[in-house]
């Protein structure tokens, strides 16, 4: 492996470490953002409610004056029908009293609906504004502590870039470069360990003459297939790097 990639794993290390911190305060942030959703909705839906109900009020008080009206103007057709003397008139005066009546009792039974629409309403309310409140109660301890997770990882975010900032200024400027581009493409490890004559990135078999190029570590050696960039794992430049004892662990695991 070249010497110049070994800067570059350890650096690789904290970006790894970085990119993971920053997919959990992703995950955190979309919970931060969920519990706000579900309250915004309860309260969308009080407030929907709320004007639905004094929708309905005052289609009721309107239709409890028109009973009002009704009701007036059958007293001044019985009061007139007490005074006319011709059978005509009389009967004429009793169709139009019936057919207010009629009036009457159907807006009444349309106002006695509109009651019992409006009470049932008036219960669905009281249930939202608890779910509410309950909301609100249960979700504070929860967003305490997303919100301090999520400081956590800010400041963790911190001291890695602190330390990837130092290495980078020892790094190689056009290894560095590379390795930059490729990470910005995959979001994933780009400087990868050749196993078995297979890159241990995309998992795609090698050439043994890519192998033994890999293997000589003269130069930056890329994956025909991915693109990442290739080192041998058993080189000694490895040693001191934080991919050396993975190596390790993977072989005692395997004994």
């Amino acid at each position: 492996m070249l010497s110049t990639l070994k800067v570059v794993l350890d650096i690789q290390e904290l970006d790894m470490k970085m990119i993971r911190l920053m997919r959990l305060k992703k995950e955190r942030l979309k919970e931060l953002q969920h519990i706000d959703s579900l309250r915004q909705e309860l309260g969308k839906q009080q407030i929907e409610k709320q004007t639905e109900i004094g929708e309905l009020s005052r289609t009721i008080a309107s239709q409890e004056l028109k009973i009002l009206e009704i009701k007036e103007r059958i007293k001044k057709l019985e009061g007139k029908q007490a005074t006319v003397k011709k059978v005509d008139e009389f009967n004429a005066l009793t169709q139009e009293m019936s057919s207010s009546e009629r009036e009457r009792v159907a807006t009444e039974q349309l106002t006695s609906d509109l009651i019992d629409k409006r009470n049932m309403e008036e219960e669905i309310l009281e249930k939202i504004k608890d779910s509410l409140k309950q909301s609100e109660e249960s979700s504070r301890n929860l967003e305490q502590e997303i919100k301090q997770s999520i400081r956590l990882i800010n400041q963790e975010g911190k001291e890695i870039q602190t330390s990837r900032e130092a290495l980078a200024k020892t790094a190689d400027e056009e290894v560095m470069r590379i390795y930059t581009r490729l990470l910005n493409n995959k979001k994933d490890r780009v400087v990868v360990p050749l196993e078995n004559r297979t890159c241990s990135g995309c998992h795609i078999a090698l050439t043994a003459q890519h192998e033994n190029i890999v293997r000589r570590g003269e130069r930056l050696v890329f994956c025909e297939h991915c693109s990442r960039i290739h080192y041998w794992l058993d080189n000694e430049v490895v040693e001191g790097t934080t991919a050396a004892p993975k190596r390790r662990r993977r072989k005692l695991a395997n004994v």
